[in-house]
């Protein structure tokens, strides 16, 4: 798990001002690359006018590791729970598309309650 050190803070830097070597999740993941279990060592913030800051953990790419490979095994569970979700819990019938969860059913079952 990804924590801030004990007894300091993080380094804090402005919206596209972060240094080089450091990178989101989001950019290692479309490096190819995962934060591989390092800790997070510096945030990024992007203020806004009326709500609180957005806020960005930032890992370092030269300690970052490469994503792990799809396996046949990892591409079967991710369909089966890609098709769970389209499964409607009233009727049972697979609906071709997610359900949403605002609904909790399919169209037709949740315009008939």
């Amino acid at each position: 798990m990804t924590t801030a050190p004990i007894g300091g803070s993080l380094p804090v830097y402005r919206w596209r001002l972060a240094p080089d070597g450091l990178a989101t999740r989001r950019q290692l993941r479309a490096m190819g690359l995962r934060p591989g279990g390092q800790d997070v060592v510096a945030e990024v913030q992007r203020p806004r006018r009326r709500r609180g800051a957005l806020v960005a953990y930032l890992y370092r790419i030269d300690w970052a590791k490469p994503v792990r490979p799809m396996t046949p095994g990892r591409w079967a569970a991710l369909a089966r729970a890609n098709r769970a979700r389209r499964i409607c819990p009233t009727c049972r019938r697979d609906a071709g598309y997610v359900i949403p969860a605002s609904l909790g059913a399919c169209v037709p079952c949740a315009d008939s309650n």
